[in-house]
């Protein structure tokens, strides 16, 4: 099968890797020039679950391939989106299957604008990722990617590309309801994410320390209120359990946003616990610990850049 990734950072080398590993024709795209140059000379240095590996992979800007798709999996960040479908736009057949597993809330709706909403693919993964150096990655995990076409007639689509991961490790599940664990997965980034980057941890130290129960408390609540108004039921203890399941597993790694705040790029903050706390006032009540994470990411977003700038000027 004929694979695009379309955001070839941490995770979509990790997921391009195991579907090229397992036998498809698979072409990274991205935009950072010294990870493709990287790629380009030297293959993908990858460690997977500890498993070292260096292979040769296709890899380029989006508006250098000249090819259509089967299936494109989406792996930009969030704010990038919609410039990534622009972008992608000419690789995407009549009946290209696009895959979303991005971290926040609210990309349906853009993708649609593109593709036909029965070649949507809506999904969530809990594997974790770091790039070490341009064209050197590691990918670990062991949970499911649970997918679910956006258009409830298309099952058969979206089980294809559950058997499509399944056949390359990449344990593929069918959900039955992706919309939920949509919401669930976004508590795992309002969580982990914001409180790592914020507090310069690994999810272990998080979760070690006497204030991880409050806190995880008090956002999930607040992550759990908003998703009823749409209809998505998350218990809180449940969830709770569910964020320490996951950091039993992954507990040593820094997740995405702590890599983004570290190597100057701008953060998903506003997707996430900034869609809890914009949405929740818009219905008349109040997400206080979303908006502050939100305010208090964005404030450490500025002051590294400002730090960033100092030094670049001493240098």
């Amino acid at each position: 099968m004929k694979v695009a990734i379309a955001g070839s950072g941490a995770l979509g080398c990790g997921f391009g890797y195991l579907l090229q590993k397992g036998g498809n024709e698979v072409t990274l795209m991205d935009y950072w020039d010294a990870h493709i140059e990287a790629i380009r000379e030297n293959g993908l240095h990858i460690k997977v679950n500890g498993e070292e590996d260096n292979v040769p992979m296709e890899i380029g800007k989006p508006e250098e391939i000249d090819d259509t798709f089967d299936v494109v999996f989406i792996f930009t960040k969030s704010m990038g989106l919609r410039s990534m479908m622009e972008s992608i736009k000419h690789t995407i057949k009549e009946d290209t299957q696009v895959v979303c597993l991005l971290n926040g809330l609210g990309h349906a709706k853009t993708i649609s604008q593109y593709v036909p909403r029965k070649n949507i693919i809506m999904g969530t993964t809990v594997w974790t990722a770091g790039i070490d150096a341009p064209g050197v990655t590691h990918f670990m995990g062991q949970g499911p990617v649970e997918v679910q076409n956006s258009d409830p007639a298309q099952e058969a689509a979206a089980r294809r590309v559950v058997k499509l991961m399944a056949d390359c490790g990449l344990n593929g599940v069918y959900s039955e309801d992706v919309h939920f664990t949509t919401w669930r997965k976004a508590c795992v980034n309002g969580t982990m994410n914001a409180l790592c980057a914020l507090l310069d941890t690994t999810i272990s130290e998080v979760f070690a320390s006497s204030q991880a129960d409050f806190l995880l408390h008090h956002i999930v609540t607040e992550f759990a209120r908003l998703a009823e108004t749409e209809g998505v039921k998350l218990d809180v203890e449940e969830t709770i359990s569910y964020l320490k399941q996951i950091a039993e597993k992954v507990g040593s790694h820094y997740p995405s946003m702590h890599q983004d705040l570290a190597n100057g790029r701008p953060t998903e903050i506003d997707f996430l616990n900034g869609t809890v706390a914009r949405e929740s006032k818009e219905k008349g009540f109040t997400a206080p610990y979303c908006e502050l994470i939100t305010q208090l990411i964005h404030a450490k977003e500025d002051i590294l850049n400002i730090q960033r700038q100092k030094e670049a000027v001493t240098a």
